[in-house]
């Protein structure tokens, strides 16, 4: 007999898929699409905002993302029965908001991993055992404003030292690991080298399948060592900005994971949504699955092949060497527009001794450890 578990990317029901919760027609946010769900003997997704009405927001960079807590019955009708909570948003309305999200999850019987009252709970791995078979599942996330240290409300924090041990321990325990990661490079279709190194790592350490999501575009997936390796689900549903309603923002794919007794098996599930005319998840068209071939089969074969990963990660980098650079230089996000628009010359706001000293403080891990830590608790 075999486990089916279906695994999906971001689901943020917000803008005009909230007045569809307001209105309960739960049918017109998933359409034709919720079979896979259904048919699943467990469902998963990324709960990408809290469930609450709480207004004060955490000081952070970035917009601050909520839903309703009805969202819950929006997850029942599709299936879902688990939704990983570490993610960069979870924390936007601070330990209210995710308190009232774990209520609303409670309440409505949706289990959920990933984030908690404090580490050792956000810590916590999913048991799925069905038959004679017992899955794992671990979630973690990229620190940005919503992970925790210790005895505190946030997400499981992305440490691959800690994450190792965890995956070494769990794996004691079961017949397959699977771990859900919320991270990557926004907007960008493959993993960054470090993203690449560490979800292997994750496999090394006894991973059978990674998972993430996070950047808002699917990306590709590649089989190492015998193992499963998908590097960005893109956006489940999730309606956001207009100049988000085309392109990559509006395609992804769930994968369906067949486990038996001592292998696992795939398959992919393409979809589109959030369009500018329609914000519902829908099938693709023969067409539009056709290109979507095409597509993954091209970014799989950058993933493994070394010249081709590289050669596109560093032309990605000259895209964002000045956006990244005016981050560090410049406070006011105005003269940054000016800037952009090559009506301020950057000449007078930078040296080469600064990014000398910016390289060092970034680059060695000690002065990393330190500064990252007097930003995150300054020191009267």
């Amino acid at each position: 007999m075999s486990t089916k578990i279906f695994i999906t990317g971001d689901f943020c029901p917000i803008n005009r898929n909230e007045i569809i919760l307001k209105n309960e027609r739960y049918n017109d946010l998933f359409g034709e699409y919720v079979e896979y769900s259904r048919m699943a003997d467990l469902s998963i997704t990324n709960l990408e905002c809290p469930l609450t009405q709480c207004n004060k927001g955490i000081d952070k960079t970035g917009p601050h993302i909520k839903s309703l807590k009805s969202a819950t019955k929006a997850l029942k009708y599709a299936n879902f029965q688990l939704v990983t909570l570490a993610n960069n948003h979870i924390m936007d309305y601070g330990s209210k908001g995710l308190k009232d999200t774990i209520e609303a999850l409670n309440s409505s019987d949706i289990n959920f991993i990933g984030a908690g009252k404090d580490i050792n709970e956000a810590k916590k791995a999913f048991y799925f055992i069905r038959e004679s078979l017992k899955i794992g599942i671990l979630n973690f996330s990229e620190n940005e404003f919503c992970t925790t240290q210790g005895n505190n409300y946030g997400a499981n924090p992305l440490d691959t030292i800690s994450n190792f041990y965890d995956i070494q321990s769990l794996k004691k325990e079961v017949d397959f690991v699977i771990a859900i990661v919320h991270g990557g490079r926004e907007h960008y279709q493959l993993p960054t080298p470090r993203v690449r190194k560490t979800f292997r790592f994750f496999v090394d350490a006894g991973c059978d399948v990674v998972l993430s999501h996070h950047t808002h575009c699917f990306s590709g997936y590649e089989n190492y060592k015998g193992k499963l390796i998908f590097y960005g689900l893109g956006n489940y549903i999730f309606d956001y900005k207009k100049k988000y309603q085309v392109g990559n923002w509006t395609k992804g794919y769930g994968v369906m994971l067949n486990f038996q007794s001592k292998n696992v098996t795939f398959s992919l599930h393409p979809f589109k949504q959030g369009l500018k005319e329609n914000p519902s998840i829908q099938k693709l068209s023969e067409h539009e699955l056709q290109k979507f071939e095409i597509d993954i089969s091209e970014l799989n074969r950058a993933i493994v092949n070394d010249s081709i990963f590289h050669k596109k990660w560093s032309e990605y980098l000259l895209t964002q060497k000045n956006t990244y650079k005016d981050l560090l230089y410049i406070q006011n996000k105005y003269l940054r527009k000016l800037i952009s628009m090559n009506l301020f010359p950057r000449i007078y706001l930078k040296s080469r001794a600064h990014e000398t000293l910016l390289l060092n403080l970034l680059k060695c891990e000690t002065h990393h450890e330190i500064i990252t830590e007097t930003l995150d608790k300054p020191i009267p």
